[in-house]
């Protein structure tokens, strides 16, 4: 019978990830843009070959630098126009499984730890500020839960995935 105490830190190796290097940050780039390319037009748009493309992305994959593909969505098109930041003061550590459980709503898109004034910060997409409220409400049942603060996005000029590319000149700032 395996020992999980003497093995949950040993981690399957897969394949070794290497640094990512130009052909990589662009094929994540464009990946990025539209997952749903080809391997002929992602290699036309890289500058390699489709098979080339091919075992790239699958190397990606295998060291976890791609995680998923998914579609992603339009919140107002689904239903959701309505989008908040809440943060989530809570007594002792603020991580708690009562509070990781919200992870099953659909209208909570993101759950972090964070440093600073507030413990939890999450991003919420409702349907109207009454979804909000109910959404508050669930928050401040739970025991840990001592206040919130919402930040209720008015315009947003940009959201995205995480990019490939680094901007290497914020390194000596």
């Amino acid at each position: 019978m395996p020992n999980p105490e003497k093995t949950e830190t040993v981690r399957d190796k897969g394949q070794e990830a290497r640094p990512l290097d130009a052909f990589d940050r662009k094929i994540l780039g464009e990946l990025a843009v539209d997952a749903g390319l080809s391997y002929a037009e992602l290699g036309n748009r890289a500058g390699l070959s489709a098979p080339a493309v091919h075992e790239r992305v699958k190397r990606l994959r295998a060291t976890g630098r791609i995680r998923g593909t998914v579609a992603v969505l339009d919140g107002p098109a689904t239903g959701k126009p309505f989008l908040a930041f809440v943060h989530v003061d809570s007594t002792g550590w603020g991580k708690t499984q009562e509070l990781l459980a919200l992870s099953e709503l659909p209208e909570v898109e993101e759950i972090h730890s964070v440093a600073g004034d507030t413990c939890m910060l999450l991003k919420v997409r409702c349907a109207s500020s009454r979804a909000l409220e109910g959404l508050l409400a669930r928050l401040y049942a739970l025991p840990s839960v001592k206040a919130t603060r919402s930040y209720v996005v008015l315009s947003t000029f940009l959201e995205r995935t995480p990019q490939a590319g680094i901007t290497e000149a914020l390194e000596g700032e």
